[in-house]
């Protein structure tokens, strides 16, 4: 089996398999990894085991992934608000939430945290009807553009309010990190739902306006796929300006709408997902985030594939 080096592997792939922590992580370096991202579903009881690990040196943390450990409050799981909060109150827990996530990433000598940083918000799940419009008819139908151009526009209309409020809230959690020695890196991460924030060019503007500041791109391949798909940016354009903002990358791939999978192994396309090698090479954290329908071998081979063509790409 390949010694899968500097790479790292997210919790996301096994954790609903396990109820023990150290099980979990076992799991994961029988694979070969040497790192893992703790994402947001890790839980204090599963920690209790993971902890003396980390303390030991068994297993490294490369991240963790905001909000950690779990919390059960659904104004402040992955797809909300969040650092955008209108209320005030709300805001600033959810601020209070990443410097938690910081101050575990710094414990465990973590390099990053990977923030959902907001959305505009809608009063449903806008991206969910436009999914199922995208699949039924087509992207360049008249359903999907209908409903299409009512979310773009309300979106364009309000996406810099809520990013100025990311900024602010980004801006008092460095602080707070900066006051307490913390050497952590915030990596805003691209999103899976078309109203959710940032995309690349909303990324690259709060990065740009909090120069000095740890904030950085944490580029979600198959997040971005999604959102080119469904005509949210053009991902390849884009991604050219944005690389050198980039500070982690989740590395997995996009079969039509629905993500992490294996790269090159289940879209049996060996070309195009050569475009973010690059971004994956320049990346100081390397994470595969894939599903659990993902096999070990097939885990192994796109693993393979990913550092030949690296290589490959190097020479």
């Amino acid at each position: 089996m390949q010694d899968k080096a500097e790479y790292s592997f997210s919790t996301c792939w096994n954790i609903k398999r396990h109820t023990v922590g150290r099980e979990m992580i076992e799991e994961i370096k029988e694979l070969g990894f040497r790192y893992v991202e703790l994402n947001y579903n890790v839980t204090d009881e599963l920690m209790n085991t993971i902890e003396p690990m980390i303390e030991k040196g068994e297993i490294g943390v490369s991240s963790v992934h905001n909000v950690f450990p779990f919390i059960d409050d659904k104004d402040y799981d992955t797809d909300s608000v969040m650092l955008g909060f209108d209320d005030e109150a709300k805001r600033k827990r959810s601020v209070e939430l990443l410097i938690r996530s910081m101050e575990y990433a710094d414990r465990y000598g973590a390099k990053a945290v990977v923030v959902h940083p907001g959305e505009v918000p809608f009063e449903y799940n806008i991206d969910s009807d436009l999914k199922k419009l995208y699949r039924e008819f087509g992207r360049d139908s008249v359903e999907y553009r209908g409903l299409w151009k009512l979310m773009s526009e309300r979106r364009e209309q309000l996406s810099p309010v809520y990013a100025q409020r990311i900024r602010e809230s980004l801006e008092q959690a460095c602080e707070h990190a900066a006051k307490k020695g913390w050497n952590v890196a915030i990596g805003i991460e691209t999103r899976s739902r078309c109203y959710q924030m940032p995309t690349l060019m909303e990324a690259k503007s709060i990065c740009d306006n909090l120069k000095g500041a740890p904030v950085y791109l944490w580029y979600d391949i198959g997040h971005a796929m999604m959102m080119d798909r469904m005509g949210l940016y053009d991902n390849l354009a884009e991604l050219e300006p944005v690389k050198r903002y980039i500070y982690g990358v989740h590395i997995h791939e996009t079969l039509e709408l629905s993500d992490h999978w294996c790269p090159y192994i289940h879209s049996k396309d060996l070309k195009y997902f050569d475009h973010f090698l690059e971004a994956i090479d320049l990346a100081k954290v390397k994470v595969y985030e894939l599903k659990a329908a993902c096999q070990p071998e097939e885990i192994h081979e796109s693993h393979k594939l990913i550092t030949c063509k690296i290589q490959a790409m190097k020479e």
